[in-house]
């Protein structure tokens, strides 16, 4: 039985579609259909980018206390309904359900909360001489979204977006919109005015381009893949829009030869890669570590990649769910052959499923060692549980290792403080973890290179959704 969610949310109502083309919502853990959706057209995105042009007067000019308690109000919201949003999203995309109700959950209200404190201290305007500096609202956004970390991606584009006054259209995955739809119920009752934020779900050449390249639609946010980011750019660039795009990573995990205690160090760089079934963008899909430790390394990672127990995202004790459809479990599949005919050392894995999964998109738990970072495997992003372990000689070695890649995103670094700092800053990332530190919903997130450009998360985050006035001889 499946549950239709075929209206879009514009202009503050629950309307039908234009078109008349539906989707199924795969659930990849059983590979069945549990919902419908619509299929938008560049019409539902010319009512929608509408709504929200004609909503941007009134609520660029509202007051800090009004978007605060809006925002509380969805945070009210997502906690009055966290069951039901862990639930959509494990069926949708196929996270265990411990996942879903911590860390998938977990994020969205984390960036509400932190885009709360924020518009507590932040100062919208200031004064250099005889100048006042203000910042106002940027205008009306386009948000297109994926499906890996689903409430995360748009909550930390829509929490910034309302606390900055800006009126916005989103696009979630339609491989994952389940969530996506929960969320604009809450949003529905929160308070904020109609027109402000608008939902149209829809493929990524259809709606995805309309929004892209819609003349009302002042900034696009998208977080999806390097060649999608690549086709958005193109869309928006006749209409010289401001584009933030958080794109794919290859991040690699140095760790040292000073690291206090390499075998920890080691398992927890697996369990890091495998989180989320392998499918995050920042994962440090390469591990670096010293020649002299590598077969080390590769027992502690064999013996931690066991311990990542694959199966049905309900049942306890999963910590693998599936992958998110049979796209990406064939893609998956062929980089895991790949590595293995290129040369590298398969320590466990392997493709085909796990025994005792005859349905189902999951893969194997699969480790190799002795990779060479010119391998497909180092240099493509998998965005599966599929770990390679490349040895270097040096620090410097490691350095160039790391870098050696189109992405930017991400890098992790175990080893004494001091010199884990160092190697950190010689990183080409936009963020590095120390020592096992986790995500900071404060700091900001996003990537050089081929792995986007702007800010999420942090105040960083909340300024791209600001543009800057300079009002001369005001004071």
């Amino acid at each position: 039985m499946t549950t239709a969610y075929n209206n879009f949310f514009i202009n503050g109502k629950w309307v039908e579609p234009q078109g008349r083309s539906t989707l199924e919502v795969i659930n990849p853990a059983t590979e069945q259909a549990f919902a419908t959706i619509s299929l938008g057209t560049a019409e539902d995105i010319n009512q929608a980018a509408k709504a929200a042009k004609d909503a941007f007067n009134s609520w660029s000019n509202s007051s800090i206390e009004e978007r605060k308690e809006v925002l509380n109000n969805i945070i009210s919201g997502l906690k009055a309904r966290g069951d039901e949003m862990a639930t959509a999203i494990s069926s949708e995309m196929g996270a265990p359900m411990g996942l879903a109700k911590t860390a998938q959950l977990g994020s969205g209200l984390g960036h509400f909360m932190n885009i709360q404190n924020i518009l507590d201290n932040y100062e919208f305007e200031e004064v250099r001489g005889t100048t006042k500096i203000v910042k106002e609202p940027a205008g009306v956004c386009g948000f297109i979204t994926p499906w890996n970390w689903p409430l995360n991606q748009i909550a930390c584009k829509v929490a910034p977006a309302i606390a900055a006054g800006c009126t916005m259209v989103l696009k979630p995955s339609e491989i994952a919109p389940i969530s996506a739809y929960i969320l604009a119920e809450i949003i529905a009752e929160s308070g904020l005015p109609a027109g402000v934020f608008n939902l149209v779900n829809g493929d990524g050449p259809t709606v995805g381009t309309a929004i892209s390249a819609h003349p009302d639609i002042d900034l696009v946010s998208f977080t999806g893949s390097t060649r999608a980011g690549r086709e958005v750019a193109k869309a928006a660039a006749d209409g010289i829009k401001r584009v933030t795009q958080e794109l794919g990573g290859k991040s690699a995990n140095i760790i040292l030869e000073d690291t206090s205690d390499f075998g920890k160090a080691v398992a927890g760089g697996v369990a890091s890669c495998f989180g989320n079934s392998g499918q995050s963008c920042n994962a440090p899909t390469r591990m670096l570590v010293p020649n002299s430790k590598m077969d080390e390394a590769i027992e502690v990672a064999k013996a931690a990649a066991a311990k990542s127990v694959v199966g049905d995202p309900n049942a306890e004790g999963t910590r693998l769910g599936p992958v998110v459809s049979e796209l990406q479990f064939n893609k998956i599949q062929t980089l895991i052959e790949k590595g293995i005919e290129e040369g590298a050392d398969l320590i466990t894995g392997g493709p085909s499923r796990p025994d005792g999964l005859e349905k189902g998109y999951f893969i194997r738990p699969t480790v190799f060692a002795n990779v060479s970072n010119d391998m497909t495997i180092a240099r493509e992003e998998i965005f599966g549980p599929v770990l390679s372990i490349i040895g270097y000689e040096n620090d410097a070695e490691a350095v160039s290792i790391a870098n050696d890649t189109d992405y930017g995103l991400s890098g992790y670094v175990s080893g004494e403080s001091t010199h884990a700092q160092e190697i950190a800053r010689k990183l080409r990332t936009g963020n590095v973890h120390i020592n096992g530190a986790g995500p900071d919903f404060s700091a900001p997130f996003g990537g050089y290179k081929q792995s986007g450009n702007g800010r999420e998360w942090g105040v960083e985050g909340f300024e791209e959704f600001l543009e800057t006035k300079a009002m001369m001889g005001a004071t």
